[in-house]
């Protein structure tokens, strides 16, 4: 019997190219799948999904060799399908189908959870993509429980099955109940009981009592992490040590001290990759979810809160850096300032 997957779930604005990469460095993670692209009425020009996805130029893998399954998000099955047949041939390691973003934004545009109102469209978005890509590419979806409420929940499954799905993340909440707790995870293993293909469960999964709880109420083995491993990198690590036999222990099992050289290289990839604009917000973003984990970083958090000059962060991040070679690409950096 294979072990369960712990999948890195995809967020708009945290968790992109730049947190994968840190975060599949930390261990534990069996794949990632990419933030939305979003796809309308027109096919997007390749540079658009090497943008999201860098990792297509690694294997579609991230630097740390976790494969990178890239999402679509749209309404139009033909025009999702001749974007899935130009991402496919980019090597991704399959497409993901996007049909639980909660966003107003989104949902008001025909996107995400709004349709789980259509579960006819469902089948027909799935299937279109399934005949574009590759035979041995795989398709699979993420949905929420519905729209308003969860009543349809089993029949937008069975509608993702039928198309072609080939497995399918359950965000246990509907889309009004946006990120609000508590999660249904017990409304997952209703749809277990109906479809025959893998399900995996995702929704406030912060620790391994989470997890174990999930699991037990969800009848699924295998998560996906999202807020939960943000806030702590070595949540996807302390559930596997628990399936070998090893009680979780209070304290993070990766230490701040080791998580500070990870956070000097994620600086260093947003100076690198992100508009400067973004560049302290950023480290502060990922600061606040530490902070419910970590109380060194509150204390970093407050040390940075009122940054808004990249260089000033800099400074702050290598006095800081343990490792030489992230301490001298700092260096380098504040010498260009």
């Amino acid at each position: 019997m294979s072990s369960p997957l712990l999948l890195l779930a995809p967020m708009e604005g945290l968790l992109d190219f730049v947190l994968r990469d840190i975060l599949t460095r930390s261990g534990g993670v069996d794949r990632c799948v990419s933030e939305f692209i979003r796809v309308t009425h027109t096919l997007l020009p390749v540079k658009t999904f090497e943008r999201i996805i860098p990792e297509l130029h690694n294997g579609g893998r991230t630097l740390a060799g976790v494969p990178v399954r890239a999402q679509l998000l749209g309404s139009d099955p033909a025009c999702l399908a001749d974007n899935a047949a130009q991402l496919a041939a980019l090597g991704p390691h399959g497409i993901d189908l996007n049909f639980g973003c909660p966003a107003k934004v989104v949902n008001r545009h025909g996107g995400g959870a709004a349709l789980l109102d259509e579960p006819e469209l469902l089948t027909r978005i799935v299937s279109a993509v399934r005949r574009a890509v590759p035979a041995d590419m795989p398709v699979s979806a993420k949905m929420r429980l519905g729209v308003q409420d969860d009543t349809r929940a089993e029949e937008c499954a069975l509608a993702l099955e039928a198309g072609g799905a080939e497995e399918l993340v359950v965000h246990a909440r509907t889309k009004a109940d946006a990120y609000r707790p508590p999660a249904y995870w017990a409304r997952i293993a209703d749809i277990c009981a109906v479809v025959n293909i893998p399900v995996i469960a995702n929704g406030e999964i912060w620790n391994v009592e989470d997890a174990l709880r999930c699991r037990a109420l969800s009848g699924c083995q295998s998560l996906m992490l999202g807020r939960g491993m943000v806030t702590d990198p070595g949540l996807a690590l302390a559930i596997r040590a628990h399936d070998g036999g090893h009680a979780a222990g209070a304290a993070p099992i990766i230490a701040w001290d080791v998580l500070m050289p990870l956070m000097a290289e994620f600086w260093l990839l947003v100076r690198t990759h992100l508009d400067r604009k973004k560049h302290c917000g950023r480290l502060k973003q990922w600061l606040n979810f530490l902070r419910n984990r970590y109380p060194e970083a509150q204390v970093a958090y407050d040390a940075v809160r009122t940054i808004t000059d990249p260089r000033v962060m800099d400074q702050w991040i290598a006095e800081r850096a343990s490792d030489s070679a992230v301490s001298e690409r700092l260096s380098n950096l504040l010498r260009a300032a």
